[in-house]
C-alpha cells in the first residue's frame, strides 16, 4: 500500500472534521458478553461493532443516517 502526502493529509483533514458523539447506555450483562465476542470474532471495538450493528438495523428498516460529510457540507450551506 502506497501512502501520499496528499492522501495522508486528505484523510487527516477528514477525520479533523469529524464529531464523535458519545452514547451511555445500560445493558443487560449476558447482552454485553455476546456483543463484545461478535466484536472479538469481526477484529471489531464493541463500539464499532454497536455502531454497525445499528446501522444494519437502520439500512433494513429504511431509517437514513445523514453522513458526517453532508451534516458539515449542511450546516454550511445555512
Amino acid at each position: 500500500m502506497c501512502v501520499t502526502f496528499a492522501s495522508l493529509s486528505h484523510y487527516i483533514f477528514i477525520m479533523a472534521r469529524t464529531k464523535i458523539a458519545t452514547l451511555n447506555l445500560r445493558i443487560d450483562p449476558g447482552i454485553k458478553d455476546a456483543v463484545r465476542e461478535a466484536a472479538d470474532m469481526e477484529h471489531r471495538s464493541v463500539a464499532n461493532m454497536i455502531e454497525m450493528l445499528i446501522r444494519r438495523h437502520c439500512d433494513e428498516t429504511g431509517i437514513v443516517i445523514p453522513e458526517q460529510e453532508e451534516m458539515f457540507t449542511r450546516n454550511q450551506n445555512g
